[in-house]
């Protein structure tokens, strides 16, 4: 093992992410009673450009108004991009008149590392002059070729960075992918064409600490569809999923959910890890397959996802 190691940032239970546009109260109202584990409220692609302003005010008053953390929600904003002149304003409005309530802010369509800087230092002044102790995380959306490109320097940021996302239906734009639905596959590309950014940004996550969570599916009435491209993303070890259409937070739920075998087979192998230590063995068998320290790293995962959901439910 490397010397040089980069513990998880931060841990969240992330199963689910509701995006929800800032525009509509309403909605708001309705997300806080959803099953999703963590909710955006959204400043950028959602709201319509003469809405922006008051969409801003709409999010300040619901994080303000509703118990958020009562209900077991994380909340997010994903304010406009940085090549709006909507961006700052976000920021400053929602971190001065809400930012105690704000988990963290979603920065969309990250190029660079040093987009990130600007965020970072309003976070921090803003909570600085208001006496506050740093409390709002940043996330980040890889949804461009220059953000895939270069990921692995966004990774590296550090500051207040926890999560890296996919958005793919930006970086389909931006590499002039053909597809037919957001986040789904074309019929003509032998295998997933999202497998790549996906393993890639996942790579940069887990070597530098970081959360890593998978974006859209934009057919909300193709629930096998969005299941099918929520086990790939599990499969390779994002943690969770976006949610456009309340309908999807229960199927990004299950997925993400270790089932009840694999929580016993989890416990089961840190016990048979146990008894062969005690017998000065490395490695044991269990169910006819052989295990050792990387199977006991793996059932940790499984048992620390599974206690963090019973904790939330407790």
């Amino acid at each position: 093992m490397s010397h040089r190691l980069f513990p998880t940032r931060r841990a969240r239970l992330q199963r689910s992410t509701l995006a929800v546009p800032g525009s509509n109260p309403s909605m708001i109202d309705k997300a806080a009673d959803s099953e999703a584990d963590v909710i955006f409220l959204d400043c950028e692609d959602a709201v319509a450009p003469p809405d922006k302003a008051q969409a801003r005010k709409n999010i300040i008053q619901a994080l303000n108004d509703i118990d958020w953390a009562g209900k077991g929600k994380t909340m997010s904003v994903r304010c406009n991009g940085l090549d709006t002149h909507y961006m700052y304003r976000d920021v400053v409005d929602i971190m001065e008149q809400a930012g105690s309530k704000l988990d963290t802010m979603l920065v969309p369509k990250v190029g660079t590392a040093g987009d990130l800087y600007m965020v970072e230092c309003l976070l921090n002044q803003i909570e600085l002059g208001q006496n506050r102790e740093p409390h709002t995380g940043i996330e980040v959306l890889i949804e461009t070729a220059l953000g895939m490109a270069n990921v692995e320097e966004i990774a590296q940021f550090g500051g207040r960075v926890e999560a890296l996302h996919f958005g793919v239906a930006d970086y389909a734009a931006s590499l002039r992918a053909r597809t037919q639905v957001i986040g789904g596959l074309n019929e003509h590309y032998p295998g997933d064409q999202w497998h790549n950014a996906l393993s890639r940004m996942n790579v940069c996550c887990r070597a530098y600490g970081l959360r890593a969570l998978d974006g859209p599916f934009g057919d909300f009435s193709d629930p096998e569809g969005y299941k099918d491209a929520a086990r790939r993303g599990a499969a390779l070890g994002l943690e969770g999923k976006w949610a456009i259409h309340p309908s999807q937070i229960a199927l990004a739920n299950e997925i993400f959910t270790p089932t009840d075998a694999e929580v016993e087979m989890a416990y089961g192998i840190m016990k048979a890890m146990k008894e062969a230590e005690s017998q000065g063995k490395g490695a044991a068998s269990l169910n006819g397959k052989m295990i050792d320290a990387a199977s006991e790293r793996m059932a940790m995962n499984v048992i620390d996802m599974d206690k963090a959901i019973k904790a939330k439910a407790a």
